[in-house]
């Protein structure tokens, strides 16, 4: 009976496995790979892109032969230095326009030094009218030659070393200039420039006290300048610019062509582009002489010459704007303040109507002008001044400018 059970067991068992091949038997096979390459060329034939075999229905491992795997990867990595390459094209302009000048339209004013640093040569004329006092503080030409005659009438006056115009006394002055300015700019924030002037003097009657011999016209080389410009900031739409001048005794100071002495003139400038039409400006300084001549009388402390302090503003509009040409109207107020220094005053004079203290005395003046620009290069300024105050350098002025930037 036992050997019955287990006979059963065994017979069920092999009908069980014998079931289970016959199963797969009737499983069907996956396709050839020469099969699968032919359905896929008759997909494409026939434009049909449904089927996409995978490894898996080629029969074949999960992982494609390493031959294969290795001959794609070189195209990935040759494409990576193609795009490696590509990247200096993109980022190298930015280095260079970072370390190119700003590009500015120029400076607009006409009075007011210019605060933009660049390579420029500037040709300036000045026509000036009435300047009733002209070696004020010794700013424009030296101490009146008249004290060297005082000796026998105003003695506390004398001064045998007045080196200025004279003997006569004029009641008032007209003058021309022709300046020539040569700037050179090495760097985006730095400059160098020089400045000679020529002078033209032509004295407008002479006081009657004390009563000297006139002088008569004069002309030639002025006081020759030369200085240097740094900007702080220095962008498309701002200039910040100190600027350092210094003026060289080489007019002849007996002919009213210079001050005799040297002087120093630090400043603060600006340029500020507010739009694409108007632009501001403006100048914040101090003239400083170095020697110069003595006082009234020649035994007090302070000097003839004097400290000047001197501010200008200007605004100015682009009224015309074409491919070439641009037009800008400009309108500065320019103002200075004298801090020290003495002037010859006949009559009124504090010294035994000899001359008077500078110290206090404040100027202004408004200038009117228009600035024309011609391509890139070129522009033309014409422009007019007043003065505003009493006291005065001149009553007016005309000033005619060419400008030509490298």
């Amino acid at each position: 009976m036992l050997q019955t059970k287990r006979h059963i067991e065994r017979t069920m068992l092999i009908a069980a496995l014998a079931f289970g091949g016959v199963a797969v038997a009737q499983e069907p096979l996956a396709p050839a790979v020469g099969q699968v390459v032919a359905e896929q060329d008759s997909d494409a034939a026939s434009g049909d892109f449904s089927f996409q075999p995978t490894w898996l229905d080629l029969g074949m491992p999960f992982w494609p032969p390493s031959n294969t795997q290795t001959s794609q990867t070189p195209i990935r990595t040759s494409q990576t230095p193609v795009q490696t390459s590509q990247t200096p094209v993109q980022t190298s302009p930015t280095p260079v326009q970072n370390a190119s000048r700003p590009r500015t339209e120029g400076s607009m004013v006409g009075y007011i030094d210019n605060p933009i640093v660049q390579s420029q040569i500037r040709i300036r004329f000045d026509d000036a009218f009435e300047d009733q006092f002209p070696d004020r503080s010794e700013f424009f030409y030296a101490k009146c030659a008249c004290y060297r005659g005082l000796q026998n009438i105003i003695p506390a006056a004398f001064d045998p070393n007045a080196p200025g115009p004279g003997p006569g006394v004029p009641k008032a002055i007209n003058f021309q200039q022709l300046y020539v300015n040569a700037e050179y700019s090495p760097h985006r924030r730095f400059s160098a420039f020089v400045e000679v002037p020529i002078r033209w003097l032509q004295p407008q009657g002479f006081q009657s006290i004390p009563p000297f011999a006139a002088f008569p016209n004069e002309s030639g080389l002025g006081d020759v300048m030369a200085g240097f410009k740094f900007a702080a900031v220095a962008s498309e739409a701002t200039f910040i610019t100190f600027q350092l001048k210094a003026d060289f005794p080489s007019g002849d100071a007996s002919k009213g062509l210079g001050t005799n002495h040297y002087s120093v003139e630090p400043s603060l400038l600006l340029y500020r582009k507010i739009s694409s039409r108007f632009t501001l400006e403006g100048q914040l300084g101090d003239w400083h002489p170095i020697g110069g001549s003595a006082g009234v009388p020649i035994t007090g402390s302070e000097g003839f010459a004097g400290d000047i302090f001197f501010y200008g503003i200007g605004p100015s509009y682009k009224l015309y704007s074409g491919e070439r040409v641009k037009i800008a109207p400009v309108v500065e107020l320019f103002g200075w303040h004298v801090l020290s220094g003495f002037q010859t005053q006949p009559v009124t004079g504090t010294v035994d109507g000899a001359a008077s203290e500078a110290g206090g005395i404040n100027i202004v003046n408004l200038k009117v002008g228009t600035r024309i620009s011609v391509g890139v290069h070129n522009s033309f300024y014409v422009g007019f001044g007043q003065a505003l105050t009493h006291d005065d350098w001149y009553k007016h002025i005309i000033r005619l400018e060419y400008r030509y930037v490298f």
